[in-house]
């Protein structure tokens, strides 16, 4: 480890070799075992520090390698593969790095690595050694770097490597022998680049079976005959070159050893080059693709003459590819030799004078045969009457992303037309009326799928002509701002996404699956028209829930998405949508992308995962508590109130209040009785009959306030009440049993308890009438007690000696 030129932490080594040094200076003179002992221990603190700053360091360059057996190590700007790499890492990506160099000790210890990335870097240099201890590595990718030559000694302890990607780099050729040779498990190899030039005989020893092989040999000049034939199987061949008769070369050794064929970047324009081909008649290839190839008229009736000879070719692609013509061939092309060629496949073909292509009379004799065709993308804007009959076997048809209009489409579905045909893909075409469009198609007897998706129909009409087979509809994004009776009503699978739809209650019986994506529809279509509904798609739309009761009347619902909708989450869809039985398994995409978008104090956050309070699922239980609470509180109050006169205080402090805003004295000239007499109506007799007159005829007469006779009618009563105490000199208190008794007689006395501590004055007059216990008085009269304990009071004696002295102290104290 030493040998490598690690350097040890420095927050690690000073404990390790302290710990170390320590444990030899306990004695001098130790013997040959203890010095051997106190090496290993020192080699030991070594070791693991040397370990913990590997484990340190490859943290620091790859943080996702902490706790993970994926190690992610791409775009960090690494020079080299950090150490600390360990047998806990299966994946490890250094992608994307500045990586020039792999030594022998970077993957020493990653022995249970299985995949290895090391794509786009500048690696130039890798020691032999370097991945010898991965021996379970099952994909290696050296692609995109500066490899100058192909070692074998890298590959011979990868015994399980199954993918190898070794193109992009700068090496010519393989070397005299194969560097494949121990890779028996090999199932893909990638390999070639700009210079890769040379493919020598003995290149792919070793290697029997492969799924695939990809070879960029854009400018491979030189093929030695026999390199490839060493491969006894290739399920998929992809090879991009450019010279005609390296071609050939190659095609010959894989005559019989190739399923499919893919052929890349070569031009076939001079019909004499194309002659060298013809030993790909011999192929036993079932499936030809032509990839990014320049064709023109002169030579396509001889790649036809080729392909029609291959006695097992199944399949023809054409991708992207450019053809220099316009379709006048010459000759007349017929299916002579291949009765197996079913499948056309013509992708992006670039004819730069569409415009000006013929009827294809010429290739009419190879259409019978054909059970599926895909012309996308390549500019097609109508199908000749006499192409469309001769396809007789046709079943699946697809020409979308093509310029079919409304009458060429009803040309090119004429009588007889398609005879086989039950699947047809129109999307993405210029077709704008959708009964048209019915009309031209209802000849299709068989037809059974139909893709008219991405074209633009608006309105459409209520009633429509159409296969009677038909069961698959696709009209998604078309601009239909509503469904209507066109749709035909056999229909097993509907698609209306994508549409500006608000609404949908068709009556479709036999509806199995229906797709209502990005419309507006705000609640779950209406059960009864589509009893028999399995699938339903609603994601996208503006729906803010669903009930129990709309989610089970879909008797046979299996598969509901509802997701992406912005939900509203009561306490009612919350309840349901948690606690339903077996929703979980129906709802498609849950329960990450169910979310909740109001209240705003859960939005955002899944449906699933919402717990709304009491409060807010029970809002009129709640209230209709509270509001119970109140009413009990409220006759809580009222009856303490009453018990314990909270009332009578309450208008007792109200006319005080006011009675404070008034002057503290009323002027000399308002002041006119002499004393204002409260009294219970139980003792008027005594009052009336017997004070009054003593009073109001002495000489000087008294002038005596009585509520019954100087009261002023329609005033309220607590207001006559202090007026007459303001007017009076004095206030003269009748009491008895019956007084106390009195609330107005309270009220009279309680204004005259303001007026005597307020103004500090000596108004009151107590005229005791009959014996009162002071117990007798009501604790809230707590100023009469105090009065009639601190002050002298009269009473009114039985003995009519006495009588003569009672009212002599009357007077004195009203005259006073």
């Amino acid at each position: 480890m030493m040998a490598s030129g690690h350097q040890l932490p420095p927050h690690l080594t000073p404990t390790c070799c302290t710990s170390c040094a320590w444990g030899t200076r306990r004695d001098t003179a130790v013997s040959p075992i203890m010095a051997t002992h106190t090496w290993q221990v020192v080699a030991i603190c070594v070791l693991l520090a040397v370990h913990l700053s590997e484990q340190q360091t490859l943290e620091q360059a790859c943080p996702s390698c902490d706790a993970s057996q994926d190690c992610n190590c791409s775009a960090m700007g690494l020079d080299f593969i950090p150490p600390g790499i360990t047998a806990r890492i299966t994946t490890l990506n250094l992608a994307h790095n500045r990586i020039k160099h792999i030594r022998s000790q970077d993957l020493q210890q990653a022995v249970n690595l299985r995949a290895l990335l090391l794509q786009f870097n500048k690696i130039s240099s890798i020691d032999e050694d370097a991945f010898q201890s991965l021996a379970k590595l099952e994909l290696l990718d050296l692609s995109n770097n500066s490899l100058a030559h192909v070692s074998p000694a890298w590959f011979g302890h990868l015994l399980s490597l199954q993918h190898l990607h070794l193109q992009g780099n700068s090496y010519r050729e393989l070397g005299k022998s194969s560097p494949f040779s121990s890779l028996r498990n090999l199932s893909s190899l990638h390999l070639g680049n700009a210079r890769f030039s040379v493919i020598r005989q003995g290149n792919f020893e070793g290697l029997e079976i492969l799924h695939k092989l990809w070879i960029d040999g854009s400018n491979l000049s030189q093929y030695e005959q026999g390199s490839l034939k060493s491969i006894k199987k290739i399920n998929h061949m992809i090879i991009s070159i450019r010279s005609i008769n390296v071609f050939s070369e190659i095609v010959r050794d894989l005559v019989y050893s190739v399923t499919w064929l893919e052929v890349r970047r070569i031009a076939f324009n001079i019909p004499a080059e194309i002659q060298e081909l013809r030993v790909m008649s011999l192929s036993f290839s079932k499936k030809i693709t032509f990839r990014q190839i320049l064709l023109t008229d002169a030579t396509v009736p001889e790649i036809v003459s080729i392909l029609e000879h291959m006695p097992k070719l199944v399949e023809l692609e054409l991708i992207d590819c450019r053809l220099l013509g316009t379709g006048q061939w010459g000759v007349q092309i017929e299916a002579k030799e291949s009765q197996t060629l079913r499948v056309l496949t013509i992708e992006k073909l670039s004819i730069e004078k569409f415009y000006l292509f013929t009827d294809l009379q010429t290739v009419e004799g190879l259409l019978s045969l054909f059970t599926r065709v895909t012309v996308q993308n390549t500019k097609v804007f109508l199908v000749p009457c006499s192409v469309s009959q001769h396809l007789i076997s046709l079943e699946y048809l697809d020409l979308s992303e093509n310029l079919l209009g409304d009458l060429s489409l009803e040309h090119s579905a004429c009588q007889g037309a398609w005879p086989s045909l039950q699947t047809l893909n129109l999307s993405q075409n210029s077709l704008s009326d959708l009964e048209m469009t019915g009309k031209s198609l209802s000849y299709l007897r068989n037809l059974i799928v139909l893709d008219i998706s991405l074209n633009n129909f608006g309105e459409i009409p209520d009633a429509c002509e159409w296969p009677n087979s038909l069961k698959y509809l696709n009209l998604s994004s078309t601009q239909i701002p509503k469904v209507t009776g066109c749709i035909p009503p056999g229909l097993e699978v509907l698609d209306v996404s994508g549409n500006n739809l608000k609404e949908f209650g068709l009556q479709l019986p036999s509806l199995k699956e229906l797709y209502l994506s990005k419309n507006q529809l705000k609640t779950l279509p209406g059960a009864a028209p589509t009893p028999n509904l399995m699938a339903l798609s609603i994601r996208r739309n503006k729906l803010n829930g669903f009930t129990r009761e709309e989610f089970e009347s879909f008797k046979r619902m299996e598969h509901l998405d509802a997701s992406d909708n912005n939900f509203m989450c009561s306490c009612e869809f919350l309840s349901f949508v948690q606690h339903e039985a077996g929703l979980a398994q129906v709802l498609v995409g849950w329960p990450d992308r169910y979310v909740c978008d109001s209240p705003l104090a859960v939005r955002g956050m899944r449906v699933g995962a919402v717990r709304l309070s009491l409060m807010e699922c029970h809002r009129s239980l709640v209230v209709a508590l509270v509001c119970v609470l109140v009413f009990l509180a409220i006759l809580l109050l009222v009856a303490v109130g009453y018990k314990y006169h909270v009332v009578w205080y309450l208008r007792m402090t109200w006319a005080w209040l006011r009675a404070k805003r008034k002057p503290r004295r009323a002027p000399p000239k308002d002041v006119c009785y002499d004393a204002f007499v409260s009294y219970s109506d139980n003792d008027s007799d005594w009052v009336e009959n017997t004070m009054v007159r003593e009073l109001e005829q002495a000489c000087p007469p008294f002038r005596l306030c009585l509520h019954k006779r100087d009261f002023v009618p329609g005033k309220w009563i607590v207001d006559n009440i202090i007026d007459c105490i303001e007017k009076s000199h004095k206030t003269l208190f009748v009491l008895s049993e019956h007084f106390v008794q009195s609330e107005w007689c309270k009220y009279e006395l309680d204004f005259s308890h303001f007026r005597l501590f307020d103004e500090n004055n000596d108004t009151a007059i107590l005229v005791l009438l009959e014996p009162i216990q002071s117990k007798a008085i009501p604790k809230r009269f707590c100023k009469l007690r105090k009065i009639m304990n601190t002050k002298t009071y009269l009473e009114w004696p039985l003995e009519e000696e006495q009588q003569q002295l009672f009212w002599f102290n009357l007077k004195s104290a009203l005259r006073s």
